[in-house]
């Protein structure tokens, strides 16, 4: 026979500084019209419960405001980390961060993939649940409403590494100094002398493109050059998508003499672009990339980009969440961003003369 769930109680503390029992479970589960145990097992993250009435209560949950109380004893030893896209040696560098924090806590890492999606589908809130890791890292994606308040009723601490959209001003990110690398980029080929500077972006829909976007715009603003919109491309941070638009830009009679692509897979596109057209890097096409990558160095000639620094900002990530979980800092308002900066390799020159 399988004992029975334990049946909680919420406190919230009085001006006193004493603790006050406010709705129990018991209370909850006669306002919903079910049994505590049920109540229990739709905290717990059990799969055995009606969809309706698992929204009901989890309604109910939420309009009481009902916190587990943090008890890491009872959690699994486990960080989930979720992608939106799992398929690059980008994710690598972040899963290396992640693990290595993981293995100093005595920790392991559960991997999911969203499939492109800005947030995890509802089942996988629900898996979360049911493990009750020390915590979950979401990269480039979000969680929507009701995640949120899922994870917060289970005590399950949350950060959002790079996030695609605005995560709220309550929501632990971690991030990068993604307009600084994008105006750097673009006035190092001002610098240069290039003029006609295109650029092949990443989703609008993600903030760190955009904020890349609007540095590359400062710069040119900044050295009284004109943004020409033709010149601005969109792409979806893969290798496909800087050949396909590269492509675009340089079969154009009045093409740029410089393109800043926003991710190393995008710049690694570009140069298969120039090579199909005859065209030499640098001579002919002074290309930059963002992240610096390991390939960045590898490839011929080597790239010059702006180094993100990955597994610095998955480490930070890690033990931000491990901190939340131990309640060693508070959720609100935290946002780490951390500094890029510019590698100068042998794929940016001068433009030839003439252009």
């Amino acid at each position: 026979m399988t004992p029975p769930e334990p049946v909680e109680t919420r406190t919230a503390a009085t001006t006193t500084g004493r603790s006050t029992q406010t709705a129990t479970l018991a209370e909850i589960a006669r306002e919903a019209g079910v049994s505590a145990p049920t109540v229990s097992k739709v905290l717990n993250g059990r799969a055995d419960v009606a969809p309706a009435t698992r929204s009901r209560v989890e309604g109910l949950l939420r309009a009481h405001g009902y916190r587990r109380r943090r008890a890491e004893a009872s959690r699994s030893p486990l960080i989930d980390l979720v992608f939106h896209e799992l398929e690059s040696a980008w994710a690598m560098e972040v899963i290396r961060g992640v693990e290595d924090v993981a293995r100093e806590a005595g920790l392991s890492v559960v991997l999911s993939e969203s499939a492109g999606r800005l947030t995890p589908g509802r089942t996988w809130a629900d898996q979360v649940a049911a493990r009750r890791p020390h915590g979950v890292i979401l990269v480039l994606s979000g969680l929507d409403e009701s995640q949120r308040a899922l994870l917060t009723s289970r005590s399950i601490p949350f950060v959002v590494m790079d996030p695609a959209g605005d995560p709220g001003v309550d929501v632990p990110s971690i991030g990068a100094t993604n307009w600084q690398g994008g105006l750097a980029a673009t006035r190092h080929l001002v610098d240069l002398g290039h003029t006609r500077i295109g650029a092949i972006t990443g989703p609008s829909r993600m903030m760190c493109s955009r904020a890349r976007v609007d540095g590359y715009r400062a710069a040119l603003e900044t050295a009284g050059l004109p943004v020409d919109p033709s010149l601005i491309v969109t792409g979806d941070f893969h290798h496909e998508a800087g050949y396909r638009q590269g492509l675009q830009l340089l079969r154009r009679p009045d093409r740029p003499t410089a393109v800043f692509a926003l991710n190393d897979l995008q710049a690694l596109g570009l140069y298969e672009a120039a090579r199909e057209l005859g065209l030499r890097i640098p001579e002919d096409l002074s290309v930059v990339g963002f992240d610096d990558l390991p390939v960045a160095r590898w490839v011929g000639p080597p790239l010059t980009t702006v180094r993100q620094p990955l597994t610095e900002m998955a480490e930070a990530a890690a033990k931000l969440v491990l901190d939340l979980g131990r309640g060693e800092r508070a959720p609100a308002a935290t946002r780490v961003e951390l500094a890029t900066s510019l590698v100068v390799r042998a794929s940016t020159g001068a433009p030839a003369a003439g252009r």
